[in-house]
């Protein structure tokens, strides 16, 4: 069986380890991981498209005040939103890891909170790789029929999170502080934004199943693909 395409985005200039941890984790689910930066040129397709985490998203994308002191990659920002632009609308399996999920928000006309520390007082401070905080997934959703849970302990890695919910999107998971966690589409098959880094939680059933839920999607739309185009050729 062929594995489907799945692309993941990633800085030119660092996030080697996020890749490799985002390639292990496609590659184990059946996937064929391939690195998206902006100096790599573009493929032709893709199955699947995952959106990884990184630096900050610029303030004016989402109507956002400036702020000082922070990690910015504007030709990610352009590519990563050329690439949602693109695959939506093809109903493309698309996953948003932290920034990542920021991003969809912020493409589909969603706001973001800048700097969760300064706008929440009293939350405390949590930036680490093992699940350390509790996120509770709304019953009925798509992310908690995919993970099997209605709540986890997930990593944290964000200082923004998602504010005003894009248009067709719904949030479907928060944390104990009340903040965004996870957003889905009410109307794309699989387009889902998490806060947090599943693929850095290499021994967690559910956010395992979340990245091979992704890999599935993917494997079906390439079948559906390759359907349409022997459709077309007869």
């Amino acid at each position: 069986m062929s594995r489907p395409l799945i692309g993941i985005t990633t800085s030119d200039y660092k996030s080697q380890l996020a890749w490799c941890f985002d390639w292990f984790a496609v590659w184990r689910h059946g996937g064929k991981p391939l690195r998206l930066s902006p100096s790599r040129p573009l493929p032709e397709h893709l199955d699947g498209l995952i959106i990884g985490g990184g630096d900050d998203i610029q303030a004016h994308l989402y109507g956002g005040e400036v702020q000082l002191d922070v990690r910015l990659d504007p030709a990610r920002d352009e590519l990563e939103l050329s690439l949602l632009n693109r695959f939506i609308p093809q109903n493309t399996p698309v996953l948003g890891i932290c920034r990542g999920a920021q991003l969809i928000n912020v493409h589909l006309g969603g706001t973001l909170d800048p700097d969760i520390y300064t706008t929440h007082e009293g939350l405390k401070r949590r930036r680490t790789v093992l699940p350390r905080k509790t996120v509770d997934i709304v019953g009925g959703s798509q992310l908690y029929q995919l993970l099997g849970v209605t709540w986890c302990r997930v990593n944290s890695l964000h200082h923004q999170a998602v504010d005003r919910p894009g248009d067709g999107l719904k949030v479907v998971a928060q944390d104990r502080d009340d903040l965004v966690q996870a957003i889905e589409s009410e109307r794309h098959p699989f387009l889902i934004g998490v806060q947090w880094h599943p693929e850095f939680l290499l021994f967690s059933r559910s956010q395992q199943r979340l990245i091979r839920a992704l890999v599935e999607a993917a494997r079906h739309r390439e079948a559906e693909s390759r359907e349409a185009t022997a459709r077309d050729v007869n």
